[in-house]
Parts: structure tokens; sequence; C-alpha cells
């Protein structure tokens, strides 16, 4: 049966308590023997404040203070944000089987021909023919010529131009040490969070403006349906930094090689350095590039960092990487690629040896015959959630390029939109604004799920929204 061609037959009542079915309720599909939706309700943690006495002394408070960019970010980081309401509402709702298809972790299983390496390499570990301890904190060197080989042939990168780390969201910062609090810089809007945050912490922006919920001396590049989701950059102000994600998170969207070529192009004219999130390139359908590198006069503006977190589940191994070219350069002729290797050998003592195995293990014919494998169980989620809600009548983005759904509520809160999809289908997704402003009315739907997951959910929308 074609994947777009699904039949729910649960009916809905205006309870909640519709949505509330013992696990026996689910049927099984695609790769179902790794499915459960287990009640723990131990893994809600209940804060419990101690009262105090009326007469209790004021704490002891040191004489140092607070870091003041600290206090300039906004509650609290995004995705802690929505599991924190995620736990709130499986206290409420104890029996409820609650979904999340809203952080984007990923939920199959490692392949087998990777997961033998780490082990492997773990038993190996237990001998003194195998025992390794400190390696190059950039990296086994055997692992950047694999990266290199596989992802950036002909494209005038060399091996250590790679640097090996526990992933792309640690790079991030580790680049905004090298770049320092005395830069500006741009992002996508909406785009990963962590591009902003990392950027408040530094020092590099003024205070929140909460008329327009932004920060202040950061260039948001409004990317909507209207201008296909790549900024006009005849508007955008000149910035030292321009944080770009292709296949963008949130919206699914892949920049097309003659967008490339004008950002690039645009860098250029401006001196800025554009740092590429590539995290998501594997996920590619369409005939795009996916690395910036793919551009000609990349090496001379661009940093690329990306991960083996959502093409072979290692969210929770941590092993990323990121490209600096020799040929970049900061205004004063020193190499960037100076900077960032003194940061990583100050702050970084390398990635995990066994980490490092199953990396080796991913780039191996088999290994990448395995993920594509996954990678391809994951768009066919993608699909089965654009059915859905395309059925349902919404605009619906993404899905093709990137294992998130990007659908549209016009005129309503995406906080709202959350909570109500928390509340009558116990299903978790991530609203839009906390991308940034231009988020807002969008809710972004993860594939990242197993297979009855996904469609125990499609068929909750579709009983909410229908």
């Amino acid at each position: 049966m074609p994947l777009h061609q699904y039949h729910f037959n649960a009916s809905i009542s205006s309870s909640s308590s519709t949505f509330i079915a013992p696990p026996s309720a689910f049927t099984s599909s695609s790769r179902s023997q790794n499915f459960s939706l287990p009640l723990r309700n131990s893994e809600i943690c209940r804060c419990v404040a101690t009262p105090q006495e009326a007469k209790t002394p004021t704490a002891y408070k040191t004489s140092v203070s607070r870091n003041a960019n600290m206090g300039k970010l906004q509650a609290g980081y995004l995705f802690p944000e929505v599991a924190r309401r995620r736990n709130a509402h499986k206290e409420k709702y104890p029996d409820a089987q609650v979904i999340s298809l809203g952080i984007g972790d990923t939920t199959e299983p490692i392949p087998d021909v990777i997961t033998s390496s780490m082990s492997k390499k773990c038993q190996a570990l237990s001998t003194l023919e195998g025992y390794s301890g400190y390696g190059a904190e950039q990296g086994e060197k055997s692992l950047r010529a694999a990266i290199r080989s596989t992802f950036y042939t002909d494209l005038g990168i060399n091996d250590d131009d790679i640097f090996v780390s526990d992933g792309a969201k640690c790079d991030i910062s580790r680049l905004q040490v090298v770049f320092g609090s005395d830069v500006t810089m741009a992002v996508q809007d909406p785009s990963y969070p962590a591009y902003v945050d990392s950027s408040v912490i530094m020092g590099q922006t003024g205070q929140f403006q909460k008329d327009v919920e932004k920060y202040a001396n950061i260039e948001y590049m409004n990317c909507t349906p209207e201008n296909g989701f790549f900024p006009d950059l005849s508007k955008s102000t000149r910035t030292d930094i321009i944080f770009f994600c292709s296949p963008n998170n949130p919206t699914g969207a892949a920049a097309t090689r003659e967008q490339l070529t004008r950002l690039v192009q645009f860098a250029k004219d401006n001196g800025s350095i554009i740092v590429y999130d590539s995290a998501y390139a594997m996920y590619m359908s369409d005939d795009n590039p996916r690395s910036i590198f793919e551009i000609p006069g990349a090496t001379e503006v661009a940093i690329e960092t990306s991960s083996f977190s959502k093409y072979a589940g290692f969210t929770g191994v941590r092993l990323g990487w990121t490209v600096v070219p020799k040929e970049l350069l900061f205004s004063d002729g020193f190499p960037v690629a100076r900077d960032f290797n003194r940061v990583v050998c100050t702050c970084f003592n390398g990635a995990s040896n066994v980490a490092q195995a199953g990396g080796l293990a991913c780039l191996s014919p088999d290994g990448l015959k395995a993920m594509r494998e996954v990678i391809g169980f994951y768009k066919e989620n993608t699909e089965i959630i654009v059915d859905t809600f395309n059925s349902l009548g919404f605009k619906v983005y993404g899905g093709r390029n990137a294992p998130y759904v990007w659908v549209h509520f016009p005129g309503r809160s995406s906080w709202d939109v959350f909570a109500e999809i928390l509340e009558k289908t116990h299903v978790v997704t991530t609203p839009g604004s906390g991308f940034g402003p231009g988020g807002e009315g969008f809710v972004r739907v993860s594939a990242f799920g197993h297979r009855a997951n996904v469609l125990e959910a499609c068929k909750r929308f579709r009983q909410l929204y229908k």
C-alpha cells in the first residue's frame, strides 16, 4: 500500500481521554519489534520546595558578579522547556500514551555493523595491546581521512582541515569562543536556537526586545514561504558571522546551488564568515549541494559543521566534525583554523575513541548502506506526516529534504497550538516561535519516531482537525 494511503477508524470524543489507551491498542508495523510505550512515572521529577521558617536569615552570597549576558536569555532553552511541559502533561495524565514528535531525537536502533565496531573497540580497551588513552584532540587520522573521502572529495578540503568532535552543537559554541564578543552575527529566521543563545551568552548581542521578539544587534534574515525560505540578501545588513543551516532546521528547506552561490558571494562582498550547518545533508532528496564547499570560493569564507547524530542515531553516542579550511583568514591574515585548533586543544580532550570507532564503521560501505536505510525509514515517516496534514487542508513545508515537517497555523500562537495538540492528542510537537519570531504561527513535527507511534499520532491529528 502506498505510504500516503492510511485508514484511521478510531472515533474521537470531546474529551482528551479518547487517546488514553493500553499499549495493545497500537498496531504493529515496519520495525515495530523495537516499539514500546511503557509508562514510567518514575521518570517524572517532582521538585519539592522545603518550607522556610519565618525568620530564616538571608542565604550567604559570594562577591562574584553574575555574567550579565546570562541575564539576557529569555525563559528556558527551547527543548528543555518543551520537555518540562511534556513531563507536566504526563503527571497530569499518568495513564496517557504520550507520543513525542518534538525534539529531534532519533528512535531507531543503531545498525549492528556500527555498534559491533564500537563493541570490539570497547573489548580491546581491556587488553594491553588494544588499550589507548588520550587521542589527538582533532580526531583520529583514519576517521578524518574517511570523512574527507566520503563527503568532501574534490572540494579542496584536506584531512587536517577536519576536526572531529563530540557533536555539531558543541562545535557551534567552540566557534563562538573563537569569534569572541566583538563580532556581529546573522541568523536565518527561523533557525536552530543554539546559534542565537550562544551569541547572547558570548556578549555579541544587545538586550531582548519584547515588542519584536528579537535581540538587538542580531541580523534576523527573514525566511518565509513567500521567499522560498531563503533570505533576501539585498535587504540583509552586513555582519561578521552568518549562521546558515541547509537543509534547514526547522523549516526543512534546502538551498539550491544558485542560492548558495549568492550567499558565498554576499559573504565575500562583505568580508563575512559563513558557519554552515550541514547536519541533515544526507536527507537531501533534491539535486542541491550537500556541502557549502561545492560552491567555488567557499573555502575562503566558510566553515562547515556536521554530525553523525541524525545519520546513524548517534544523538547519545556524540560524534561530529567541523571543517575549517586553511584558506579562511581573519582580517589580519591569521588562519581561523589555528585559533580553532587552539580552542579545541584548550577546551576539549578529543572525541571518545569508542565513538570514533563507530564513526569509522559508519563510513564503511556496509555502514553507509545501513545509515541510508535508517534515513530512508525516517523519510517515510515524514511522508506519512506530510500526507496527513495535507489531507486536513494545512499548508505544509519541509519533509522532503529533512526529517521535519513545518505546519502553518495562520493567525495562531504557536505555543497555543503546541498546547492544544498536547492537551487533546497527547502528542508532543515543537512551537515554531521557539526558533525565532519568523516561526510564529508554525509548529514543527519531527519524523523521528517508531512507525507505530507516527501512525497513531497522525490518527490523532486527523481526529482533532477533521
